[in-house]
């Protein structure tokens, strides 16, 4: 097997065919162990790290001096130690170590304000809770003292307020910041890794169990880009073309293609509204937006009147759109019917979304199954009655929805190995026909592609 010349960006990749299979043995070893199987059946995000013990490798670029490396996030039954894993950065399951003794004096301080009937006393103590609550969160995160591949050392604390940021709780105890860990102290380098879903899916996120997943920006975000400093990241490859399908004096109706900003991010990654309005020599407007991944039709306005009236009609539903998507082969789904799951941001994993019954934003989504291949894979049509952020992706993925991730989705479980040729797969979701009034001729204009 020939090694990786850069390392993955766990934000945003497709496994590598060894860390797929590396984690499909793993799986089969778990649902042979009945005691791995009973503490991790209940939901875990497992992660798979392929390093190398020396940088020699022979002249054919093959590396005999390779090793894999296994990890889970969080604790598993309450222990921070699981044989055939990597230990945590810092464990504070030790029931004589500060952490478990300031934790009861917590737990004690708790059960005095609900026995207490003494309104100062009460106001006193809770107090004294807070106090000893945020120093201990403090302490915690001076103790998680983390590597990177230059060698530098830095606690989370420290990376977090770099940033003027503070640092979530679990910050450190995912499954790939334990790995990097456990190879920077043993003198490995990383070449690639993977972090997949194990057991039941949670109520709010669309999880499938040997689905991979891109690692939480919230807690991981700053400290793994510390943590990868020193290795070579893998780029993705710019294919940005897009195709002009009708313009007039008010407005321009454009292919945006896959991988392409909408309109001007945070990032400085060109949008098509930069490129057009290049192009066009002028100032664009843009009426509505699709996601970066999502291909397809899209509208700009040449002046503020006429996007404002096109945005009323999406503001007003008075516009007709669809969506064609791969979902990945899985099982049987019913030939039509309306998935209502209601969406909101996942504020420590952006820019993912999740389903929430009580906070979430209402969503509904039509759908209709056009064609399914030899291979189980199969075509659909999605039709929006709402518009909400990845609303599409979420309804494919969540097991409450169609169960299905779209092909090619990397944050909802929709790219489970790198195919060949491919560096990057494309999300197989495509705006493809859209309809309005157009507001300067009142004329009903449709387009497909």
């Amino acid at each position: 097997m020939l090694t990786p010349k850069t390392f993955n960006n766990p934000f945003r990749y497709a496994p590598h065919p060894y860390i797929k299979e590396a984690a499909e043995f793993l799986i089969s070893q778990i649902q042979e162990n009945a005691e791995w199987d009973s503490v991790l059946s209940e939901g875990k995000m497992l992660g798979v790290l392929w390093v190398e013990k020396s940088p020699t490798a022979d002249k054919n670029g093959e590396d005999s001096q390779t090793q894999l490396l296994y990890g889970f996030s969080g604790l598993v039954g309450g222990k921070a130690h699981l044989p055939g894993f990597v230990p945590p950065i810092f464990d504070l399951t030790d029931p004589q170590g500060y952490f478990k003794q300031e934790e009861a004096q917590i737990v004690r301080l708790n059960k005095l304000i609900k026995e207490s009937t003494d309104a100062q006393a009460i106001a006193q103590l809770k107090q004294e809770r807070k106090a000893r609550s945020i120093a201990l969160q403090e302490w915690i995160f001076q103790q998680y003292k983390v590597l990177n591949a230059r060698g530098e050392r830095s606690s989370i604390a420290e990376i977090f307020a770099d940033k003027g940021l503070v640092p979530p709780g679990g910050t450190g105890d995912c499954a790939l910041p334990k790995l990097l860990q456990y190879a920077y102290l043993n003198d490995m380098k990383p070449l690639a890794c993977g972090e997949f879903w194990y057991g039941a899916s949670p109520t709010q996120e669309p999880r499938i169990q040997g689905h991979f997943y891109p690692s939480c920006t919230g807690k991981c975000g700053p400290l793994l880009e510390f943590m990868l400093q020193g290795l070579e990241l893998e780029h993705e490859l710019e294919k940005h073309e897009y195709r002009i399908c009708y313009q007039d004096e008010w407005l321009i109706v454009a292919d945006k293609p896959s991988g392409m900003l909408s309109v001007p991010g945070k990032t400085g990654q060109e949008s098509l509204q930069e490129r057009m309005e290049k192009q066009f020599t002028q100032t664009l407007y843009a009426c509505h937006r699709l996601d970066m991944d999502t291909r397809g039709l899209i509208v700009f306005a040449k002046d503020i009147l006429t996007q404002k009236a096109i945005q009323r009609q999406f503001e007003n539903r008075q516009t007709k759109k669809s969506y064609l998507a791969t979902l990945i082969a899985g099982a049987p789904i019913k030939s039509q019917g309306e998935i209502n799951l209601p969406i909101m941001p996942d504020y420590y994993e952006r820019p993912r979304q999740k389903v929430d019954f009580e906070q979430g934003k209402s969503a509904q989504t039509l759908y209709e199954v056009l064609e399914t291949t030899p291979e189980g894979e199969c075509l659909v049509r999605l039709t929006p009655l709402t518009g909400r952020t990845h609303q599409l992706r979420v309804h494919c993925a969540h097991p409450q929805g169609l169960g299905r991730p779209i092909k090619g989705d990397f944050l909802y479980g929709g790219v489970q190995s790198k195919p060949e040729f491919c560096e990057h797969p494309t999300l197989q979701l495509t705006a493809d026909y859209l309809a309005f009034e157009h507001p300067a001729t009142h004329e009903k204009i449709e387009f497909k592609l």
